[in-house]
């Protein structure tokens, strides 16, 4: 496993280090005990992420306001380690505070300090080299003067616009540029603004987290590496298409549980966010782009809560968009000026083109044939103007496979598969009467 060079959240040594109100630490504890059903501070401490040194400090406050107590014996399974519950005064507080917001388990980072995170592993410090690069990308067949584009474009953690016809690889090549960054950094399980809790680690955008936890059996107990209300992820990916809808950008707010979750671009600050596919969502790619010009000029975003109240967030991410359109026929030249690098994603040459049809047949197990070559390259292919797209050769013996599979005869290449694969691939243009 690759060792992060980025610095780590250092776990607090005190309650106020946390930078969070202590009525709102003591009643996620009370709440988190009353949801999960715990009694031991080993367990409380994983569950809150905090220090077993400090779960025991908040236990003792809670003790103090008579709001949990002790169960009188060392607990039977667990050696050293007292049991605690929560008196009627608890329960009724945990109630209580449960209606207020339903959120328990892991103690938020405060918005103030989770921004100086931020700062500390922002996807702009990067240094990508051309064999990070050329590594992540190297099963595709790109020129080198795509990767001439793409270097600087990711090592400078700016907007990139990807364009081109459709089957060339846009996609796979935004996944390669994800692939190439390569480090981890630390993401909050949820940042806490103005008492309110917003979950932003979210296991579909963040890999798994590694943990750092207490150890009970440890004198001293301080083996926590980093901030434990942080998990340590790959540099995060969203990846959107047509699907994507301006709300999507905001904050989700749960009524009946009284949460926020994070936007999607809050979930891949740090990472990268991949619109797919732009010009095929329902609202049109000028307003998809204008929601992102003050995050792109200012690296910071504004969200609002449900009063209505707005807050600043930082924007630290690479957002790569993809279309098959020109990019004159979809922005404004404002919007064009906002977006860093513009890099045309073209189809291959027939060199490059061969190179790749012949790396997926060996792949796929499909013997090359060279009368069936020559019959695609000086047959088939004139009658579309030459005009390779990286996406054909995958089909093209995705097709011939299908048909040696349905025939019963072992995978092959002859000019009549080649006929028969190639009628798939186009939809010949005429009138259908009804």
């Amino acid at each position: 496993m690759q060792v992060t060079s980025v610095l780590a959240p250092v776990p607090p040594k005190s309650l106020a280090d946390t930078g969070l109100n202590v009525v709102m630490m003591r009643d996620i504890l009370l709440k988190t005990i009353f949801r999960m059903n715990l009694d031991l501070v080993s367990d409380i401490s994983r569950n809150i992420a905090l220090p077993i040194v400090l779960t025991q400090e908040l236990i003792d406050l809670a003790r103090s306001q008579r709001l949990l107590e002790a169960m009188g014996t060392l607990h039977a399974t667990s050696g050293s380690e007292m049991g605690y519950q929560l008196t009627d005064a608890g329960k009724a507080r945990a109630l209580d505070a449960l209606a207020q917001s339903e959120y328990y388990g892991p103690l938020p980072v405060p918005l103030a300090m989770y921004r100086e995170q931020v700062k500390r592993q922002s996807i702009r410090n990067i240094q990508m080299t051309r064999q990070q690069l050329t590594g992540a990308m190297g099963h595709l067949i790109l020129p080198d003067s795509l990767l001439d584009h793409l270097g600087p474009a990711v090592g400078s953690g700016r907007s990139i616009l990807m364009y081109g016809p459709p089957g060339n690889g846009k996609s796979s090549i935004s996944n390669g540029i994800r692939d190439a960054l390569g480090d981890k950094i630390y993401i909050p399980r949820a940042i806490e603004y103005s008492g309110q809790v917003i979950t932003v680690y979210d296991p579909i955008v963040h890999s798994a987290p590694q943990a750092s936890e207490d150890d009970p059996t440890a004198l001293r107990r301080s083996s926590n590496r980093f901030d434990n209300r942080y998990v340590l992820c790959e540099r995060p990916t969203v990846i959107t298409g047509g699907e994507l809808s301006l709300d999507m950008l905001d904050l989700t707010y749960n009524p009946n549980a009284k949460t926020y979750n994070a936007s999607l671009q809050l979930k891949a600050t740090g990472g990268v966010f991949i619109i797919d596919d732009l010009g095929r969502q329902a609202e049109p790619p000028q307003k998809i782009v204008n929601r992102w010009i003050v995050p792109l000029e200012e690296s910071k975003d504004i969200l609002a809560l449900q009063s209505g109240e707005k807050f600043e967030v930082p924007f630290d991410t690479l957002v790569i968009f993809s279309t098959n359109f020109h990019p004159n026929d979809i922005f404004d030249k404002a919007a064009l000026r906002r977006i860093f690098f513009k890099i045309k994603i073209d189809g291959p040459n027939q060199e490059n083109f061969l190179k790749i049809f012949a790396m997926v047949a060996k792949k796929k197990k499909m013997p090359l044939d060279e009368p069936s070559l020559i019959h695609l390259l000086k047959v088939k292919y004139p009658t579309i103007n030459n005009d390779y797209a990286n996406y054909q050769p995958v089909f093209l013996i995705d097709q011939m496979i299908a048909i040696c599979n349905f025939e019963g005869i072992p995978y092959q290449m002859s000019p009549d598969l080649i006929d028969r694969a190639w009628a798939n691939m186009f939809v010949k243009e005429e009138k259908i009467i009804h």
